[in-house]
């Protein structure tokens, strides 16, 4: 356990330093995909939520489990299917025969990081009992509001490739993810590492280290919330989520959410970088995960093979970026 295992205050270079573990330590059960994993780090420290939308077998749910290891999170995963009721995720009050009253028994929503595994194998009504918990922080049942612990996350998984028997997310659902990620298969020598791993540790578990707990990244996450932030920078974020709207390609563009999404991630994004400053290349650098999932492409573009990522691309390339602002906070 590092010194960030307290309820203190930490200044932006131990934040630095303690990312710079946890994704050290992932990366002992995942490996490659360097970048993807500092956007799913990015989107834990700034509170956010995160999708994880990629074929099979690409480590998805592992990665999952590793942060939530390594951030010393309470970590849980719920496997979503077409059977799957809100009740299953959020609990629901049952009867106790010995008190002869009904007690809520909470459902495995409440933890420290939830794996929604598969969340797009269950139907709207079910993927629906996450949207409150995933802006609120509280679960409703039966009239009762109960908060969730802090921090909580959600990570969840989807796959993009099979469709039948499947409810892809609604717009209003995949806006509440701060982030959504693709991993992309492993290059060659990636792969044979993976298969040199497993053969060397002889078991097909694996486990990482925390290098803190969830006082330290509730300390981590309000350190992130110093940091500098010029005026044009975030202009830039506005100009960047005004031009999707703008797009020709576009039926519908990131909403101000996605702005803000672009913003906060790029704060965190800059602390692991070992900044306390935001840069425009920051923004760029999160700018795809932040805002193509908010995007809906006109559909008779769809087989030109036009996305809401290419989207991004075209306006990262004709939006003026600003100066790259030099300095730090004094």
């Amino acid at each position: 356990m590092t010194d960030a295992a307290t309820e203190g205050e930490l200044t932006l270079g131990e934040v630095t330093e303690l990312s710079r573990q946890v994704l050290e330590r992932v990366s002992q059960a995942v490996v490659g995909k360097a970048e993807a994993l500092e956007l799913v780090l990015a989107g834990i420290l700034a509170g956010g939520h995160v999708l994880l939308e990629d074929y099979p077998g690409l480590a998805k749910t592992l990665a999952a489990r590793s942060f939530a290891q390594a951030l010393g999170l309470e970590f849980r995963r719920v496997q979503f299917t077409p059977d799957l009721l809100p009740s299953d995720v959020t609990g629901a009050f049952v009867y106790d025969q010995k008190d002869s009253e009904f007690v809520f028994r909470p459902g495995p929503i409440f933890t420290g990081l939830l794996l929604a595994d598969e969340i797009n194998r269950t139907p709207p009504k079910t993927q629906a009992a996450l949207l409150e918990s995933m802006q609120e922080h509280q679960v409703t049942v039966e009239g009762q509001t109960f908060p969730l612990p802090t921090p909580f996350h959600v990570l969840a998984t989807a796959n993009p490739v099979e469709y039948e028997g499947t409810y892809p997310l609604p717009e209003a659902q995949l806006d509440r993810f701060m982030l959504r990620i693709g991993f992309g298969y492993p290059s060659p020598a990636e792969e044979w590492e993976v298969l040199r791993r497993r053969m060397s540790r002889r078991t097909e578990d694996q486990s990482v280290e925390a290098a803190t707990d969830a006082a330290g990244l509730r300390a981590a996450q309000r350190a992130v919330e110093r940091v500098t932030v010029d005026d044009t920078v975030g202009q830039y974020c506005v100009d960047l989520a005004t031009a999707t709207r703008r797009d020709s390609q576009v039926l519908v563009g990131a909403s101000p959410r996605g702005s803000l999404a672009l913003l906060l991630t790029a704060r965190a994004y800059a602390v692991i970088q070992g900044r306390d400053y935001v840069v425009p290349e920051d923004v760029k650098a999160v700018a795809v995960a932040a805002l193509a999932h908010r995007i809906t492409v006109r559909p008779e573009l769809w087989l030109h093979e036009v996305s809401g990522a290419t989207v991004v691309r075209t306006v990262l390339g004709s939006v003026a970026a600003p100066p790259t602002v030099v300095g730090a906070r004094a």
